[in-house]
């Protein structure tokens, strides 16, 4: 598996969790001290495809137009 096939797979699996979490939302809530923050995770996962976007961008040939000139 390339390096740009293991980002769009973090990306599209990120997506769909997402996708669920926006679908079923979950609260925040704590249990024996520890605290949950479901929208801290969402948070996360939103920080991960944006790191996926910036990855791929990354991998993408640029073409650079520049113009010389003499005087």
């Amino acid at each position: 598996m390339s390096e740009r096939e293991q980002i769009e797979t973090i990306k599209s699996q990120t997506l769909a969790q997402l996708v669920s979490l926006r679908l079923n939302p979950k609260p925040t809530y704590s249990i024996d001290g520890q605290t949950v923050s479901w929208t801290a995770y969402i948070a996360s996962l939103e920080r991960t495809v944006e790191w996926c976007n910036a990855q791929l961008r990354g991998l993408e040939p640029t073409e650079i137009t520049s113009q010389g000139y003499s005087p």
